[in-house]
């Protein structure tokens, strides 16, 4: 039998583990409105899960279908597929915004009910992004597009990185749900008119797409700096650490080995530029993987592992390129994105297991409760 992901200090601290966040962004007060009103309508028999999981799932469907169009960031797609992605976020964005509501109004609050909002969050960043720099054509030049799913990756870890460290995850007045409007007035403008971003600006001589690059690298650079300054500030841990009592920078490894090795591995081969959405797609999996090993480390108030298994999907990479081997590298490409997606899926399964083994709960389940007297895995009474 597998080795249990979370122990039982693990388990006894997430039973603990109260969210706390704080700060609203400008879009939030009018939007809330919308939502209360949205909750409303949904059966109370639906799991708050299953809301998060059906948002997760259309969002991601909606950019597979954009990727099939433009593989290669290149191309243009049917008005259609743009206004789908644009349904699809906002549909994401109204169902994760009111399953906490339906937990809520439910009463069927869990720890697991956060870690599987923050799991999907973390996963729906990458596809929002990649549809939005393909949608804008940023595969003209690869090392832009590269450059904005690095950064948007990295700021979502540092959210919760900084949730680590001060034990409060902390909402600007421009986040996310103003990100995901704006991503989606990106989808919108291409439905109606796929090269509206091709236009030539007039004084500077280069499309309109850098513009829209210009303007979302502002208010990332500021977050980052902005939440790194309170990560390095120290933490609500003993000696200014950690919720778990450790260091504040040690979980600046693990993101900072997946990029730089996306971005050594996308400048020393030409695997990237001819297949720009599989490889990203392929690190984005692993980037999504640490950082839901972030928030448990954060929910369970226990230290980051060292090594992840997901990192072996871009040190298959990395080595196949150093030493030069003759194993087609877009084989191994594809092995790496399956190896990744697998690791993922795995790692989400066993952990929600364990936990809904552990606080005797279904997942997607509301309606019923579990047996009381039923066992968990090692072997004791479920309470």
């Amino acid at each position: 039998m597998a080795t249990e992901i979370l122990s039982s200090r693990q388990i006894k601290a997430l039973k603990e583990h109260k969210y706390s966040a704080e700060g609203s962004s400008i879009c939030e007060p009018f939007m809330q409105v919308f939502w209360r009103w949205l909750v409303e309508q949904i059966p109370r028999s639906w799991a708050p899960n299953t809301i998060t999981l059906v948002g997760l799932l259309l969002n991601v469907l909606t950019t597979f279908i954009l990727i099939c169009y433009n593989p290669d960031g290149e191309r243009e797609a049917p008005g259609w597929a743009y206004l789908g992605c644009a349904v699809g976020l906002f549909i994401y964005q109204s169902l994760d915004a009111i399953d906490g509501k339906q937990a809520r109004r439910t009463q069927s609050n869990t720890p697991l009910g956060e870690l599987f909002d923050h799991g999907c969050d973390s996963l729906s960043t990458v596809f929002v992004m990649l549809g939005c720099c393909i949608s804008l054509k940023l595969g003209h030049d690869p090392m832009v597009l590269l450059f904005e799913m690095c950064l948007s990756e990295f700021c979502f870890y540092l959210a919760h990185w900084q949730t680590y460290v001060t034990g409060t995850l902390k909402f600007g007045m421009i986040d996310v749900t103003e990100g995901q409007f704006f991503v989606m007035a990106i989808y919108t403008l291409c439905a109606i008119s796929p090269g509206f971003f091709d236009i030539t600006l007039p004084v500077f001589g280069i499309p309109l797409r850098y513009l829209c690059v210009l303007g979302s690298i502002g208010p990332s650079l500021f977050f980052v700096f902005k939440t790194g300054s309170l990560i390095l500030q120290g933490g609500v841990g003993k000696n200014k650490s950690t919720v778990a009592d450790s260091s504040t920078i040690f979980p600046i490894v693990h993101i900072g080995l997946v990029i730089v090795l996306q971005v050594i591995i996308a400048t020393k081969t030409s695997i990237y530029t001819d297949q720009p959405c599989l490889y990203l797609v392929s690190f984005g999996f692993v980037t999504s993987k640490i950082t839901n090993s972030l928030v448990v480390a954060h929910m369970t108030k226990c230290e980051m592992p060292v090594l992840d298994w997901s990192l072996l999907g871009p040190m298959m990479l990395f080595m196949n390129q150093y030493f030069n081997s003759k194993f087609p590298e877009y084989i191994l490409l594809w092995i790496v994105c399956i190896y990744s997606i697998q690791d993922w899926i795995m790692y989400s399964l066993r952990v929600c297991r364990e936990i809904c083994s552990h606080l005797n709960i279904y997942c997607f389940d509301i309606t019923s409760k579990p047996n009381p007297e039923r066992r968990n895995s090692n072997g004791r009474k479920a309470r």
